[in-house]
């Protein structure tokens, strides 16, 4: 079996975030996906699916997974978000890949994971709104791509391709012909 992939999503996630992510981590890297909600409750997405994994955010411990991914939602900018900065703080001691994207980002920065590393979003004004503590500002990175400093992997919500490629780099240093691959299949899209 290959590398564990361990989702965090709450109620009104972005349906395409992690589609491509999980995927292409169970088809062509055979891996396994795990999907966490707080309290292990049903979520709905923002495309009306719902997931009910039965599996809790807060049961998470790093020996489970190689990586953490949090999904966005707008659930995430609001000032009852979920607390999840100890199970990202736990994933990135542990030396975990840790990814975060769109709204995942701001629980990424509100855990402090941002703090020294380079990292993007959907925007440096949308990180400074959301997330008050925020001072990383000089370490953000401008792009519409994701962005991978070591183990952390951030992009913003309209890079969920790039996010995949670099999630499954990380993951996957030894595969770097097959993400290739899938960049340009992926890019071939927009490619006329």
């Amino acid at each position: 079996m290959g590398k564990h992939i361990a989702f965090i999503v709450i109620d009104n996630f972005a349906d395409w975030e992690h589609a491509q992510l999980s995927a292409a981590a169970r088809t062509y890297f055979d891996g396994a996906t795990s999907f966490h909600t707080p309290g292990g409750r049903p979520v709905t997405s923002m495309g009306g699916m719902t997931i009910d994994p039965g599996a809790a955010i807060e049961n998470l411990q790093p020996e489970a997974y190689d990586a953490l991914v949090v999904i966005g939602s707008d659930g995430w900018t609001g000032d009852d978000a979920p607390d999840i900065a100890s199970v990202l703080q736990a994933a990135d001691a542990a030396g975990k890949v840790v990814g975060a994207i769109c709204a995942g980002t701001v629980a990424a920065a509100r855990a402090g994971l941002l703090d020294s590393r380079r990292h993007t979003s959907n925007a440096l004004d949308f990180m400074r709104h959301y997330t008050p503590g925020y001072r990383a500002w000089d370490l953000y990175v401008d792009t519409p791509a994701a962005v991978r400093d070591g183990t952390l992997v951030t992009a913003a919500g309209s890079a969920p391709v790039t996010f995949t490629i670099e999630v499954l780099g990380a993951l996957h240093p030894e595969r770097a012909e097959s993400l290739a691959q899938f960049r340009e299949m992926c890019a071939a899209e927009l490619a006329g």
